[in-house]
């Protein structure tokens, strides 16, 4: 069984899309009906834009979904999913392949995303640090003192075994990162993010996100999406929706996510969209499993 994967925030790079839009019509016309719906030429800043323009978390999410999702919509028949997920921002990407969400829909989500994620980054000074290499539980439970203390540190992505990132408040991170490095971790290092995403500082963004995603429509998939915030198969729409509302404070369980495509049949992964990283979390999670880039 085919399981496609969609990569998050991270992946972004200067160039990006640009061979799409180049040498397919289809790409074109889709990259340019986002240029619209954006009302600005976010091509400009993926094709030939700065490292710095591809940061800003209003020009990367849209940025990323865009190449992931016309690049698997290039694929045509080719691609036939029997499962899907999709990393954070990823899931967005991953409900289109999936028949969730047309294709405006889910930009125009995406875009509110973005924005509100923004202005909730403003509102406090958040940040995110990765831990390599220590267990998650001891992660989980330094995370729980220091938040104990006064301070905001939950666990936010689990990516794979000895790959845990934490989110929460820059004095509370640091606080962290110390008695992590202390506890055994290999290291504990502070992200350049913009603040603390899938953490309660993203609370404004995920109540203004809600409205939007509850006013658009949610189609019967054409195959499950293992979802972040559970990790399992998940095919009802209604579900579908509660879900990706809850996904912006909650962790990604990407691990789990893994382990659960590969106990339910999962025999190759393919990513699509920008970089390689999440079939190098794959490999991680079992290096005998296939994961390629499409």
């Amino acid at each position: 069984m085919k399981a496609y994967l969609f990569p998050g925030q991270g992946s972004q790079f200067v160039g990006m899309g640009k061979d799409l839009y180049e040498s397919s019509p289809k790409a074109k016309d889709l990259f340019e009906k986002a240029n619209s719906l954006l009302g600005f030429r976010i091509t400009d800043l993926m094709f030939a834009g700065t490292n710095e323009d591809l940061k800003q978390t209003k020009v990367t999410q849209p940025a990323i979904f865009l190449h992931s999702v016309i690049m698997a919509m290039n694929m045509g028949d080719q691609l036939q999913a029997d499962m899907v997920a999709g990393h954070s921002l990823g899931e967005f990407s991953a409900l289109v392949i999936n028949k969730t969400l047309s294709f405006e829909d889910a930009l125009m989500l995406v875009k509110k995303r973005a924005d509100a994620m923004q202005k909730a980054c403003e509102i406090v000074p958040s940040t995110m640090a990765a831990i390599l290499n220590l267990d998650d539980k001891i992660v989980e439970e330094i995370c729980a003192e220091v938040s104990a203390g006064g301070e905001i540190v939950v666990a936010a992505n689990y990516n794979c075994p000895g790959q845990l990132v934490i989110s929460g408040s820059i004095k509370g991170i640091n606080e962290a990162c110390e008695k992590m490095k202390a506890a055994g971790a290999k290291r504990a290092l502070v992200l350049p993010v913009g603040g603390a995403f899938h953490s309660p500082f993203m609370e404004p963004a995920r109540t203004e996100l809600a409205e939007a995603i509850n006013a658009t429509k949610f189609s019967n998939p054409i195959c499950p999406i293992y979802q972040n915030v559970n990790a399992k198969a998940v095919s009802d729409p209604a579900e579908i929706r509660q879900n990706l509302v809850a996904q912006l404070t909650a962790p990604v369980r990407w691990t789990q996510t893994v382990q659960n495509m590969i106990t339910d049949g999962a025999t190759s992964f393919i990513e699509v969209g920008p970089g390689k990283v999440l079939q190098g979390l794959v490999k991680k999670v079992n290096k005998e499993m296939e994961a390629i880039s499409a």
